[in-house]
């Protein structure tokens, strides 16, 4: 049987990366990547509560730019792998390589990895389109990319989850 991938997606503090250790939680042998890097102190907060959240029983990897690398080489003997998140990844990789819509090699690896998962995935990320038209040109590419990237992602999926004031519900 094929490994899968589920996408839990949602607006920020929606409940999403609590729902994806929930589906984690049926596994024995579990990794965590963590895409998050502490620019500063409320970023390093908000890595210190996700880390809190999570039981000891996940192996925690911290890749804020080489996902695909990571995801590829995860070891062998793990079940499931939770990736949290893919929205900030992207903001990494705009920010440390000044990718784009139209050039993210980073990201069509991540997507040829998806496509051959070597176990299951769980993914988060943000659905950032569906607030204001951001004021800036950065803000709108980024919001463009992160709808894309989404979109591709949940192509590849065999379920995606939009998760609603805590509530997920399956769209696929």
């Amino acid at each position: 049987m094929k490994n899968k991938v589920i996408l839990i997606t949602g607006g920020g503090r929606s409940g999403k990366s609590s729902y994806a250790l929930e589906i984690a939680e049926s596994y024995a042998r579990k990794a965590f990547i963590a895409t998050a890097e502490a620019f500063d102190d409320e970023m390093a907060e908000r890595i210190s509560r996700h880390q809190k959240e999570r039981s000891n029983d996940f192996t925690t990897i911290e890749e804020a730019i080489h996902l695909a690398d990571m995801l590829a080489n995860v070891p062998a003997d793990k079940q499931v792998v939770v990736i949290d998140c893919i929205t900030v990844w992207l903001g990494n990789l705009m920010h440390h390589l000044g990718i784009d819509e139209t050039n993210s090699p980073p990201v069509d690896r991540f997507l040829k990895v998806l496509a051959s998962p070597p176990c299951d995935i769980v993914i988060v990320s943000n659905e950032v389109g569906m607030g204001l038209i951001p004021e800036n040109a950065m803000s709108r590419v980024y919001r463009d990319l992160a709808g894309s990237v989404n979109q591709k992602i949940a192509a590849l999926a065999n379920e995606v989850f939009l998760v609603v004031s805590g509530i997920p519900l399956k769209i696929k």
